[in-house]
């Protein structure tokens, strides 16, 4: 039902174009010059738990624009222009086959969007996609809290099914603090799950090392 929801949404989107999600150009869904600026420029930093991150894009201008609208404006058509960013952090992660496991949406997110952001993404990027972590409590909002705060925060809100035994990448949206992909980590670990790596789309600039991975 998710998957024809979400269907459903990118085929309006493309009938009914919005102004560019990038830069606000008029009747199209995103310019060449904003499509151009989501060539993946792969990066990576290492997670409080050790395990290294890589990330597709910065998450400033118009890759954070473009995520924004496919977060919270319904544009879900934008999930293929992401993909790309999404692939190349995956493929800097762990070159080979391994399942892809989104970090869970949030039940309230779910009913707000009524699609998960980071399953979409990495589905359009190929990724062999499997939830096999789910909410297990709400948490506060992240935004206004602090890197211990954050960590906090995440605390028992996933949990893990059929994890033992496989061979794990962890993929998100946006890495900020990493404090919700360290807890995905923790909890896959702790059910026996064999986490390879960490990808996301895009990851805050503040947090970066200065080492930039070529693409």
């Amino acid at each position: 039902m998710d998957a024809v929801r979400s269907a459903l949404a990118e085929a309006l989107s493309l009938f009914f174009p919005a102004d560019c999600a990038g830069c606000g150009e008029l009747d199209v869904a995103l310019c060449s010059a904003c499509r151009s600026a989501l060539h993946p420029r792969p990066r990576s930093r290492t997670l409080a738990g050790g395990l290294e991150v890589h990330s597709g894009l910065a998450f400033e201008g118009v890759a954070a624009r473009v995520v924004r609208a496919l977060k919270e404006d319904g544009r879900t058509g934008l999930a293929r222009s992401l993909a790309p960013a999404l692939g190349a952090a995956a493929a800097a992660a762990h070159p080979g086959s391994v399942i892809a496991v989104p970090v869970p949406t949030s039940r309230a997110a779910m009913r707000r969007r009524g699609y998960r952001v980071v399953d979409l993404i990495a589905q359009h990027a190929g990724l062999r996609v499997e939830s096999l972590l789910v909410p297990s409590r709400a948490s506060a909002d992240q935004r206004e809290l602090g890197r211990d705060a954050r960590r906090r925060n995440v605390v028992g809100t996933m949990r893990a099914r059929d994890a033992a035994g496989r061979r794990i990448l962890v993929v998100d949206d946006v890495v900020t603090t990493g404090a919700t992909l360290d807890e995905a980590i923790r909890v896959l670990r702790a059910e026996g799950a064999e986490v390879v790596g960490a990808a996301a789309v895009a990851a805050v600039p503040l947090h970066y090392p200065a080492r930039v991975n070529a693409f």
